[in-house]
């Protein structure tokens, strides 16, 4: 598969054409909401296998051999050149698909209100083909040692007739909010603790939940040791019924980070205990804070090289959101918050208010500006093909275990294409 920017005057037909396919083709792969009047910037999916080069001033077998990883003797015999011809530049060079190598998927998804909606079921069985784990958020620790039970609908079937293991996320939320003093509760007590894990071990048998995931978040600095030795034991218990033990980390970029969301979390210490965690490598750009990108590649970058130096990379699963944010300018501190996002419905407001879609190139992020029909100035940064596929690329050159995403729901196919494109899923 190949990435396309749109240029301005570009047509969906002269695409295809410049890629021997059909419009037709792009438009069902990409689920394209503006066919007839694409975005100078928008980046789309050519479904092809392989891909194809324009050669470029100064290009040369050996240069550009060299930036795919194949011999010139290779892309000479593919492209039935002579080897020591010169190109001639803009020649059409096909380029073959590199091998793959296998990686791990999951999808949080997060049922909200009183009913999960048939959209949010759909959304779970379009993407369930790409994952290795589904995983509904979440069953909420109560003081007590139970749990509530999220909404699960046919989460459970959609997995089984997809081989998707479940994971059971756990978490310590209350009314909606990460609660430290739950944290305390349970992690000092010994009998609370055992109830708990009984009831994960009933939960889990009775919904066919093979990974069980905790997600404590929030949690004090003084309950790092406890949270570590509570890890230990839930291991022990849940490696007597077969079953994987993963768990969520905030982003760190040092042992010695300060804060409350990040002192509790043990990364040699949950690198050595559990079987993956997933590193929530996203929120750079969040509702309530300015407008910049959700997981720029950078500060991505940072944490994940500071987590292989604490467990090993095929432990790691690297945290990628599936949304974007619209700030309503100027941005006030406390003030009113940016909406979230789709890529596609992104998209579909460049395209709605004509405005062509920047790349951060530093960022590896897109983004655009635009001003509604009130007047007032709108600033957007959303994720694309180009963005995702700089994630995966992060993800081969640090040799991680593969991708959690945060969360479904929200329409971008570019990325499930780029999968499969990039990686052979691995199904447990």
């Amino acid at each position: 598969m190949q990435i396309h920017v749109v240029q301005q005057g570009q047509t969906l037909t002269g695409i295809a054409q410049a890629y021997s396919t059909t419009a037709e083709e792009i438009i069902r792969a990409n689920e394209l909401p503006n066919p007839d009047s694409l975005v100078v910037g928008q980046a789309i999916v050519i479904p092809i296998t392989g891909s194809f080069y324009w050669v470029k001033p100064g290009d040369s077998l050996w240069s550009i051999s060299r930036r795919f990883g194949i011999t010139p003797q290779q892309l000479a015999q593919i492209n039935r050149i002579p080897l020591n011809r010169p190109l001639q530049i803009g020649q059409r060079l096909y380029i073959p698909q590199r091998p793959k190598r296998n990686a791990e998927f999951n999808g949080y998804v997060e049922p909200r209100g009183t009913t999960v909606s048939p959209s949010l079921e759909a959304s779970a069985r379009e993407a369930a083909p790409y994952l290795t784990y589904l995983a509904p958020f979440s069953f909420q620790i109560q003081r007590n040692g139970t749990l509530k039970e999220p909404l699960l609908n046919n989460f459970p079937a959609i997995a089984r007739a997809n081989n998707v293991t479940l994971m059971m996320v756990v978490t310590n939320l209350e009314n909606d909010q990460f609660s430290d003093e739950l944290g305390r509760i349970i992690l000092n007590s010994e009998e609370l603790q055992n109830r708990l894990l009984d009831n994960i071990v009933a939960t889990a048998k009775k919904y066919g939940f093979r990974d069980i995931h905790f997600d404590m978040e929030y949690l004090r600095p003084a309950d790092r040791e406890a949270y570590n030795a509570f890890l230990r034991k839930s291991k022990q218990r849940f490696e007597r019924e077969g079953w994987l033990m993963s768990t969520a980390l905030a982003p760190k970029t040092s042992a010695t980070q300060k804060g409350r969301w990040y002192e509790a979390h043990d990364y040699r210490a949950h690198g050595q205990i559990v079987d993956f965690v997933v590193i929530m490598t996203y929120e750079w750009g969040y509702s309530g804070g300015p407008p910049m990108p959700v997981s720029p590649i950078g500060p991505v970058r940072e944490v994940l090289e500071y987590a292989i130096t604490e467990m090993p990379p095929s432990k790691i699963m690297m945290g990628q959101n599936l949304y974007g944010y619209d700030w309503t300018l100027p941005y006030v501190p406390g003030g009113q918050y940016a909406r979230a996002i789709s890529p596609q419905q992104a998209i579909q407001l460049a395209d709605e208010y004509n405005v062509p879609i920047q790349y951060d190139t530093r960022a590896q992020a897109p983004h655009f500006n635009y001003k509604d029909k009130a007047g007032k100035e709108h600033k957007v940064w959303f994720e694309d093909a180009r963005s995702i596929q700089a994630k995966f690329n992060l993800v081969k050159e640090l040799g991680l275990r593969g991708v959690s995403y945060w969360k479904l729901g929200l329409s971008f196919p570019q990325n499930w294409l780029l999968i499969t494109d990039n990686f052979n899923v691995v199904k447990r």
